[in-house]
């Protein structure tokens, strides 16, 4: 058993390579017991090829991985306590509900009666009891992504390893599943590691996220960390809408620091970053949310004036694009909080509007 202030899960330098094409590179995580922990990024990025070498599917080509205390080198698949359910979830569709999550404890040390106790116990951990009797295809997408993960979940692993989990279904069920997702985790205790390319999946979902790309961990941190404190212009612009302006290090003042964006107009001040010096090229970036619009000049903040050029309605909230006088375009949010017609905007095509935001809203990157 791992020591008490072990992780449960310790990948070590770990690298994959498929001939000259290097899938992950020198990887190295840690992940606690009973954690949700996210592998988010794009096609390519290496977080398919990392699960898989956490399942047992592949071998590393160089490092260590360690579950419980455990080198998992050498160890074989079905030797891990660990399942991996498939993003296509692989249900046998001649077999019902309840045959498809006792499937998995067909090799396991257990009695007849020891096997329907698990899978009753399963079914009702899905809530899917009333469907036992039914086939796949008699039941909903939400429904068959909860039947893949009972069948994971009846072998009682330590790990369970999600590719894709919600890939399949509609935005609106996807949303649903996501905390019933949560809710069972919780219930059961077990690890789980969760691949997706989904942003907003994996804030909702994860206790912590390893952002991706190109095979190396770009950043690690909870969601919020992640979206509000990025490390790099990369996961800035990956994790939500974001727009980014050139800017130069001016000095400091009140403890904020001053930056030169000509793209803005001029000084604007930010939250102060460790290290940055006189001089230095940094980038500025910017959360739509985190911008204000107004018709007249606000009294505080960084400001600047524009002209609206594009408005989209997404009912809860507008989307303006400003363009600036230096040719530059801008994001902004504005939230619906009222019921009305167009005269409730804040602005319309056109306006002249300003833009302002304070300087904690600032996001300074320097690499």
């Amino acid at each position: 058993m791992s020591a008490p202030d072990e992780p449960f899960l310790r990948i070590e330098g770990v690298s994959k390579s498929f001939g000259t094409f290097q899938a992950v590179r020198d990887v190295s995580l840690t992940v606690a017991k009973g954690e949700i922990f996210s592998l988010l990024g794009g096609s390519g990025c290496g977080k398919t090829t990392l699960l898989r070498m956490l399942a047992g599917f592949e071998e590393p080509t160089s490092g260590r991985i360690f579950l419980d205390g455990r080198d998992m080198a050498g160890v074989p698949p079905w030797s891990r306590p660990v399942h991996m359910m498939f993003q296509s979830y692989a249900l046998f569709p001649h077999m019902s509900v309840e045959k498809n999550i006792a499937y998995g404890l067909k090799h396991e040390a257990m009695t007849k009666a020891q096997r329907d106790d698990r899978v009753r116990e399963m079914l009702d951990l899905v809530q899917l009891s009333q469907f036992a009797a039914r086939k796949p295809h008699q039941i909903s997408g939400g429904q068959r992504q909860r039947v893949a993960l009972a069948r994971a979940l009846a072998r009682q692993p330590k790990l369970l390893l999600l590719d894709e989990p919600l890939a399949a279904l509609d935005k609106k069920l996807r949303e649903h599943t996501q905390f019933e997702l949560m809710s069972i985790q919780a219930r059961t205790g077990v690890t789980f590691i969760v691949v997706t390319h989904d942003q907003e999946e994996a804030m909702t979902l994860s206790d912590r996220i390893a952002v991706m790309d190109r095979g190396r961990v770009m950043q690690v941190g909870s969601a919020t960390e992640i979206y509000e404190f990025p490390n790099s212009r990369f996961v800035a612009g990956f994790i939500g809408s974001i727009t980014s302006f050139e800017a130069r290090v001016t000095g400091r003042e009140g403890g904020q620091v001053v930056l030169e964006v000509p793209a803005l107009g001029g000084r604007v001040l930010a939250r102060d970053v460790p290290g940055v010096v006189e001089g230095q090229a940094v980038t500025l970036a910017l959360r739509p949310e985190k911008l204000r619009i107004s018709k007249d000049r606000p009294e505080t903040g960084n400001a600047v004036e524009g002209m609206v050029k594009d408005l989209a309605y997404f009912g809860k909230d507008s989307l303006y694009r400003i363009v600036l006088p230096s040719g530059a375009l801008v994001s902004a949010h504005a939230v619906n909080a009222r019921r009305g017609d167009e005269a409730t905007r804040v602005a319309d095509w056109d306006d002249r509007v300003w833009l302002s935001f304070d300087p904690a809203a600032a996001i300074v990157l320097t690499e």
